[in-house]
């Protein structure tokens, strides 16, 4: 494959045959050494050549090999002659990380932080398949979370409502259609609200190691060695169950409206056509219970900091920071280089929005410094907190990277964890690990993924981003 050099941080895969555009990768020149042998650049010169792409087939530097798209992989589709595809969203839809802040500082969980761990673990359910005992769902009520998104649970008082005004869309995305997930979905999903999951997701509980600009960390609330939490899930069964569901859609719609695909796995439809619309319905309402998802498991954490720490919210004040989509499309507004308004339907699968200083979609306390980029690393070193950036709202459709990204496979980092005492390895870090089974601790192990530090100092070199702190992990929980 062909690679021309950009610039420090960009590389180009020309266009050629059937190829629409070229691709565009964010990487330095150790990652780019690294990955000119990796699927995942194949996939991005793929994407290319769906129908009504604008600009590029883009790739951040977490990039990985993925269903369809690569993980990593932006792709921004023209309204009228676009498609949309399910392989650029994802299985996980709304997979996407929040952060809490606290008024509490490091030294005062010191002493607390296993019995703190230990209760989070035990009070969130984590792993394949668990399920929340106090929250199960009848069909006519999962149809309210499908449609109202986090929302639903702070009218159950599971959180206020200040709480919506810092996430993305206020955590929900409009045009869900409920009767357009399947009676399958709906079972798998009954269960599992206010619940991690397994694989990469987690809950973390950090403090602020470091910070990059002041200003903006005041903004959102961060100071040094302040307390934070991270969730990182997604729609769980419900949401794999709508795109397994609509992939089989999509292959019989690619073949109807004759869309000559590379990979069958990039199946789609035109947006406009009727299941390109019911797709993207359907869609909709697998985030917004991803939405809910990470609301309830939001109140599950007060919970348990107030327990442990024996005050009350006010006092802790256990804020949202932000919560951000993984995967996900939809429709947004932009400024074209000329200076002219344009939409697009922005597909980021394991790509974060990040818009610019002054976006009106920003929260007002933000909007100053950017709206939020929260992107977690690995379980042993740290994460980072970022801000969108203009040069981002018009070379990349307001997008950035989502986290590390996957250096083994989890078949390698098993292979590598052999034998090895991996919870005594992370207890030596100072960081308590509590999770369903050793296998998922082998197949997340911090060097089972790249260094996240590189990979924000590219976006950041790049100007898409702009590092404002970084998290250090004390504990962990995971399926």
């Amino acid at each position: 494959m062909k690679i021309q050099k950009i610039d420090e941080t960009r590389w180009r895969i020309p266009r050629e045959g059937r190829m629409r555009v070229d691709g565009v990768v964010y990487a330095s020149e150790v990652m780019m050494a690294g990955l000119r042998s990796d699927p995942s650049l194949q996939q991005v010169a793929n994407v290319a050549h769906l129908p009504g792409i604008l600009d590029a087939s883009l790739a951040m530097p977490d990039i990985h090999w993925g269903y369809g798209f690569p993980i990593g992989g932006v792709a921004a589709m023209d309204p009228d002659d676009g498609v949309i595809s399910p392989g650029g969203v994802g299985y996980d839809i709304n997979c996407g990380v929040r952060l809490l802040r606290t008024d509490l500082d490091r030294a005062e969980v010191t002493p607390v932080l296993r019995d703190l761990v230990t209760r989070l673990y035990q009070r969130i359910p984590t792993g394949v398949g668990r399920g929340q005992k106090n929250l199960r769902l009848g069909q006519t009520e999962l149809r309210r979370v499908l449609r109202d998104g986090a929302a639903w649970a702070v009218a159950e008082g599971m959180g206020t409502a200040r709480d919506l005004d810092f996430l993305e869309e206020r955590g929900v995305i409009d045009g869900a259609d409920p009767d357009l997930v399947s009676d399958r979905a709906y079972e798998r999903g009954r269960h599992q609200l206010g619940t991690l999951g397994s694989g990469n997701h987690f809950g973390e509980l950090q403090y602020v190691d470091e910070i990059y600009d002041p200003v903006a960390a005041r903004a959102l609330g961060l100071f040094e060695n302040g307390v934070t939490f991270t969730i990182h899930c997604g729609s769980r069964g419900l949401g794999h169950q709508v795109c397994t569901d609509f992939l089989k859609t999509m292959v019989r719609a690619a073949g109807r409206y004759g869309i000559d695909l590379p990979d069958r796995q990039l199946c789609c439809a035109p947006l406009r056509s009727p299941e390109g619309r019911q797709y993207l319905a359907a869609m909709a309402a697998a985030a917004n219970f991803a939405f809910a998802n990470r609301q309830v498991i939001t109140d599950l954490v007060r919970e348990t900091f107030c327990e442990v720490m024996a005050a009350g919210p006010k006092e802790l004040a256990i804020e949202v920071v932000y919560d951000v989509c993984h995967n996900i499309a939809k429709f947004e507004e932009f400024e074209g280089e000329d200076g002219r308004p344009r939409r697009a339907c922005v597909h980021r699968k394991g790509a974060t929005r990040a818009y610019p200083p002054g976006h009106p979609k920003t929260p007002e306390p933000y909007r100053a410094c950017g709206q939020p980029v929260l992107i977690p690393g690995d379980m042993g070193r740290y994460s980072y907190v970022l801000v969108g950036t203009e040069k981002a709202y018009r070379q990349t459709f307001g997008s950035t990277c989502h986290g590390a990204g996957r250096r083994l496979s989890r078949k390698q980092a098993k292979r590598e964890a052999r034998g090895r005492r991996l919870l005594d390895e992370m207890e030596k870090r100072g960081v308590i690990v509590m999770a369903a089974g050793m296998s998922t601790i082998a197949e997340e192990m911090p060097e089972a993924y790249k260094d996240v530090a590189e990979v924000v100092d590219v976006v950041e070199a790049a100007g898409i981003s702009r590092k404002v702190a970084r998290l250090r992990p004390l504990g962990v929980i995971k399926g």
